[in-house]
């Protein structure tokens, strides 16, 4: 399982996901449950805290490392994301030596693939850059740190803005899954796929790093990643 970081941008700071976050989330998710149809969002501070117990204990289990997204400027929780769906590929394959599971220390893993999902904002912070520099710091952190082959995202495909913000980071549609499971409204759910490839990764920052500046959110650099 990839250790816990820190990661830094000029709008938002992506912190591990802990219980000091837990009257953040609540408040970031509270009144709002209309426009998270298609997310789990936490609904206040029982909500919030059994959401950061699933997320602590998914990271305990190899699972998923998440984060809440927090204002680089004033501090307050504007909700939440995650890197979930660790790929380690194995074979006859010589891969870098530090991907896999060096010596089947789970702790030492690095992923060669994983999925990036379960983001939501708060109302207030929704078009103010701060998905696109979540993304970017995430993006940045598993391909030019991890160094994976492959990150993925997926939305229901009924969830038009998720599918339009993905699209618009350059990811590539990989399909729809029909009636791939059941949806969070108890709704059968078809899934819409998508992928960036480490090939793909310099145009795509690039891409996000443009947005960034040209709506005035930031220039489009990096504290750390």
């Amino acid at each position: 399982m990839p250790a816990p970081v820190t990661l830094t941008g000029r709008l938002v700071r992506l912190e591990p996901i802990a219980p000091h976050h837990i009257p953040g989330l609540a408040e970031a998710g509270f009144g709002d449950r209309d426009a998270f149809a298609f997310t789990p969002v936490p609904q206040g501070p029982e909500e919030a805290t059994e959401y950061v117990a699933q997320a602590v204990a998914g990271h305990a289990a190899g699972t998923a490392l998440a984060f809440a997204i927090v204002s680089a400027v004033d501090g307050r929780v504007l909700g939440s994301t995650r890197f979930t769906r660790f790929d380690y590929w194995q074979g006859p394959l010589v891969w870098p030596v530090v991907h896999g599971m060096p010596s089947g220390d789970p702790l030492m893993a690095v992923p060669d693939a994983a999925e990036i999902g379960n983001t939501w904002l708060s109302r207030s912070a929704r078009g103010s850059g701060a998905n696109l520099e979540s993304k970017l710091l995430l993006l940045s952190h598993a391909f030019d740190s991890w160094r994976v082959r492959r990150i993925a995202m997926r939305a229901d495909v009924r969830n038009l803005r998720s599918r339009i913000a993905i699209e618009r980071l350059g990811a590539t549609s990989d399909g729809v899954r029909r009636a791939h499971s059941r949806g969070l409204d108890g709704q059968v759910r078809s899934t819409a796929f998508y992928s960036i490839l480490d090939e793909e990764w310099p145009t795509v920052r690039a891409n996000i790093a443009a947005q960034l500046a040209a709506n005035g959110s930031t220039d489009g650099q990096l504290l750390n990643a």
